[in-house]
């Protein structure tokens, strides 16, 4: 098992950063490490992604682990790793991604759905996989897949929010991906990050309770 993983079933939340401004986007980071958010994903179709993953590598090294998602393809891939990206992230699988990575020692937690997408990345080298979209899904159908395929460690991403965290780990998640419902926009936009720093306060102490 990888430090990434290690890190990822320890902390269990990953907060996904999709669309903010270059300007906003430091605030907002140290907003979510003052809430004890210590995973955060940059997607790569972010302006100015590879740049940010770049500077919050220098900038919060110590304190938090910095990944890249909406790590579509191969080339997507080598941008996030140049930039320093410690893990990546995926709405799909990709082997060829799976296997950059591991070349790189880099996590790759590619997007499955289906239970032959699920065993088809972990034959490929994958140390945990995201299952999406959760919104759509429901905690159900992670109950079921959760019957034949016990082991594989699963980032539970889309639909997640305070009210229904519980029910999320309850049914098999070992993390959840975390985006508008943690990181608010309008927040960001207008400045409020100690409201950001207070949701993310909220989720920690949520995930912690569960044991």
């Amino acid at each position: 098992m990888s430090g990434m993983l290690n890190e990822l079933l320890k902390h269990k939340i990953v907060a996904i950063l999709r669309g903010i401004e270059d300007d906003k986007a430091d605030d907002t980071a140290r907003a979510l490490l003052d809430g004890g958010i210590r995973l955060m994903e940059i997607t790569m179709n972010t302006d100015g992604a590879a740049a940010m993953i770049s500077r919050w590598r220098e900038r919060f090294g110590e304190e938090a682990h910095i990944g890249a998602g909406t790590v579509i393809d191969l080339d997507t891939a080598k941008q996030a790793v140049k930039a320093g990206a410690q893990f990546l992230i995926s709405p799909n699988l990709d082997e060829e991604v799976i296997a950059y990575g591991r070349e790189h020692g880099v996590s790759v937690w590619p997007g499955v759905m289906t239970p032959t997408e699920i065993v088809r990345a972990v034959k490929a080298g994958a140390e945990a996989v995201k299952l999406f979209p959760m919104g759509s899904l429901g905690v159900n159908y992670l109950k079921e897949i959760r019957g034949p395929l016990k082991e594989v460690p699963i980032l539970a991403t889309g639909g997640v929010d305070l009210h229904n965290i519980a029910e999320y780990f309850g049914s098999g998640a070992n993390g959840v991906g975390l985006g508008t419902k943690l990181v608010n926009m309008e927040w960001v936009k207008e400045g409020q990050f100690h409201r950001i720093t207070e949701r993310a306060r909220a989720f920690t102490l949520a995930v912690s309770e569960l044991g």
